[in-house]
């Protein structure tokens, strides 16, 4: 029976916000915009990031990546959201479900990842200046990106595969804008101890693990900037790791937030307007925290745009002279 019904499952239910067809429109509109500015926004980093010399240094290396993984992430659940609204469809097929909860899962990873080995940037560049270049060497940072794509990519395969595994019942809604993991295997309604177990185990020693990393890192930074005797020194080492604290929090509040609230209450309407904030907010406030008070990317940001300046004036140039 649970074979026959695996076979028949052919497409999920994304019931989304709400169902009231005069609020759809609104939420278009305000999803829309928030996808629009995110990707740009981290694109303008990416494209600063290339473009500036200054900018070639392990913690903009960091910052772009970030910026690729944060346009992957809003992309993977946005676009499908703002097309069912537009055919006032909530069906997602069974494999469309799949491949957008493996890469949710994956980019999710890599922002825990990403933020980690940030946070050890900053640990190294400010309680050892004399040896940051020397430890934050160009094999390094390149290896603590292609680990945390190794480690991303087998977990969200192994938590794939787990959930195709899976067989489902007929009542196939899911009280989301997207297709989480955790509410795929709550639909399931064969044996599911072992998928529960390896995503919580995963999210303590993964997020926890990443999370001990980051407050570890972030307090050493603390006694480190205490012990600067110059007040300028301290101010520009406060500033740089308020910014990535705020994103941190963030990220991190939220997320954990939507989890607990999920266990206790099971609240799916309170749950999925949390979760947009982690995975929708968080990433397009990202650009705008990182380059608030960074005097080094606003003056990429100013070269980038001066340099298409050129490039379209060179442009209207020869159409004139041909």
């Amino acid at each position: 029976m649970a074979q026959g019904n695996q076979t028949r499952v052919s497409e999920f239910l994304l019931l989304g916000f709400s169902e009231d067809p005069e609020l759809q429109p609104l939420i278009f509109g305000f999803f829309l915009s928030m996808y629009l500015i995110t990707v740009f926004g981290n694109l303008l980093i990416i494209l600063a990031t290339i473009s500036d010399s200054h900018l070639h240094t392990p913690m903009y290396f960091f910052l772009s990546n970030l910026s690729f993984v944060d346009i992957g992430f809003t992309s993977t659940t946005i676009p499908k959201m703002l097309w069912n609204i537009h055919t006032q469809s909530q069906v997602i097929t069974y494999e469309a479900c799949i491949f957008q909860m493996h890469f949710f899962t994956l980019f999710i990873g890599l922002d825990i990842f990403l933020l980690t080995v940030m946070a050890y940037d900053r640990f190294v560049a400010i309680c050892h200046p004399l040896l940051y270049t020397v430890i934050m060497n160009p094999r390094l940072c390149a290896l603590l990106v292609l680990m945390s794509w190794i480690i991303s990519l087998l977990h969200s395969l192994l938590e794939s595969l787990m959930v195709l595994q899976l067989s489902f019942c007929t009542v196939l809604e899911i009280p989301h804008f997207f297709c989480e993991l955790h509410q795929m295997i709550q639909l399931a309604n064969s044996d599911t101890f072992l998928n529960n177990m390896v995503m919580y185990f995963v999210a303590v020693f993964l997020a926890g693990g990443s999370l001990f990393g980051i407050i570890y890192s972030y307090s050493k930074i603390v006694f480190c900037i205490r012990e600067i005797s110059s007040s300028q020194g301290k101010y520009k080492a406060l500033s740089t790791c308020a910014s990535r604290l705020s994103v941190v929090s963030l990220f991190y509040c939220t997320g954990l937030g939507v989890y607990l609230s999920s266990a206790a209450t099971h609240s799916s309407h309170s749950s999925v307007t949390a979760s947009v904030m982690y995975t929708v907010v968080t990433p397009m406030l990202n650009p705008f925290i990182y380059s608030l008070r960074n005097k080094d990317l606003k003056r990429g940001l100013k070269m980038l745009f001066g340099k298409e300046n050129i490039k379209v004036s060179i442009v209207l140039g020869l159409e004139k002279f041909l």
